[in-house]
């Protein structure tokens, strides 16, 4: 039987991602977050030093999380996501696979360049509603956000938060993570796109009516301020500068530009931010840091392979996707990157290939599919677990696997 501070932390992070499956009030997500951190630094498994450590460890990450949000929602309230929706849905002139197929690539850069919690919780919606303009089954667009949500998180080291917390064990500048990841992205956006073109056939079978509203204008500012965001990504990362300088920038820019043409108010800019949830955050690396020096650590730690192989690579991967589904995959990332760190950089992008498109497989491997499904809720078409699983558990492994031998054969 484990020690009774090993069952406090457990019953912490268990509280932590009640929280996070419920998904309450800022403020309830922030109090119990410093309840259960507080409640792990009592058992004495971690010194105050250590826990102020894993806050200072990611705080970047979650400066970056506040500030992508920030961005992500003023570029929503100026119509950017209504905008790329309608070109998209002039471009398939009727057509049901070109609306998917539009639909497809415009999740995947949305992801890319906003990170998934702007596709799933911003886009998402956009897609739904341009599908019922078009008199066309809502299923193969909103699976499309999902899946690239996660799948398409492996580009960019700011797609994803799992990315951002792997980067300082990488030995990779910005550009040279989405060098090693370009070609396996490439392979699993072919992976991903047959298997829905294939799993929906039926409802893309369906033709599309013909678009009649009003041509949108193009919100340039946030268009701009975007594409000088990722190019700043690029520019600041041999120079050592965190990412969230960047994003920070590039909010305050919007937010003074949305301020001055009416577009938003104080309270909603810090509403977008989702402060509890920042708090949230820290307060998990708290006690997942926790769990990293307890039983759950060794476990993991054991099970880690000592080799680069394709076998361990596969390993690597099989064993974060495991992690994430039973931990989500914020949680899983903050216990094993740094268990997997000492076999290099190969080792890591194999573990965050499991971290992004392995959280893809059931409702707990990511926050994303949760948010997604609580967006589709509000719209009274959220699907079903099985309709989910349908669709996960035939792409995920298949994705997971082609991504992992690219890496292979490329490194």
């Amino acid at each position: 039987m484990p020690p009774l501070s090993d069952v406090v932390v457990v019953v912490a992070l268990a509280a932590m991602l009640a929280v996070a499956f419920t998904h309450p009030t800022g403020r309830v997500e922030a109090l119990v977050g410093v309840g259960c951190a507080a409640a792990t630094l009592a058992t004495g498994i971690l010194t105050a030093d250590e826990a102020w450590s894993a806050v200072r460890n990611l705080a970047p990450v979650v400066a970056f999380l506040v500030t992508i949000l920030v961005v992500s929602d003023v570029c929503a309230r100026a119509g950017l996501f209504d905008w790329a929706a309608q070109r998209v849905s002039y471009w398939s002139a009727g057509r049901s696979i070109r609306l998917f197929t539009g639909v497809f690539v415009l999740a995947a850069v949305v992801t890319v360049s906003l990170s998934l919690d702007a596709t799933v919780v911003l886009l998402t919606p956009v897609v739904l509603a341009a599908g019922i303009a078009r008199s066309v089954p809502d299923e193969p667009g909103t699976y499309a956000c999902l899946r690239m949500a996660n799948s398409a998180s492996l580009l960019l080291p700011v797609s994803n938060l799992t990315n951002l917390l792997a980067v300082p064990h990488l030995h990779l500048t910005f550009t040279g993570f989405a060098l090693r990841m370009a070609p396996v992205l490439a392979v699993v956006l072919v992976v991903e796109y047959a298997g829905l073109r294939l799993l929906f056939r039926r409802q893309l079978a369906v033709p599309a009516s013909a678009d009649r509203d009003d041509a949108l204008t193009l919100a340039r500012v946030p268009t701009v301020v975007v594409g000088l965001m990722l190019v700043g990504f690029a520019v600041v990362s041999p120079l050592g500068l965190q990412p969230w300088w960047v994003s920070l920038v590039a909010a305050l820019v919007l937010v003074l530009w949305a301020r001055r043409t009416g577009l938003v108010t104080p309270r909603q800019v810090l509403g977008s931010a989702h402060p509890g949830f920042a708090v949230w955050v820290l307060a998990l690396g708290v006690v997942v840091a926790a769990l990293g020096v307890g039983f759950l650590g060794d476990l993991v730690g054991r099970a880690v392979p000592s080799s680069t192989s394709y076998g361990a690579l596969l390993v690597v991967a099989l064993l974060a996707t495991l992690l994430a589904n039973g931990l989500t995959n914020l949680s899983a990332t903050l216990l094993l990157v740094p268990l997997v760190a000492p076999l290099g950089t190969t080792a890591l992008l194999a573990a965050l290939m499991g971290l992004n498109i392995g959280s893809g497989l059931t409702w707990t491997g990511s926050l994303a599919n949760l948010l997604w499904r609580r967006t589709l809720g509000r719209y009274d078409v959220a699907p079903g677990s099985a309709a989910f699983h349908r669709v996960s558990l035939l792409l995920t492994p298949v994705s997971l696997v082609a991504a992992v031998t690219t890496l292979w054969l490329l490194s």
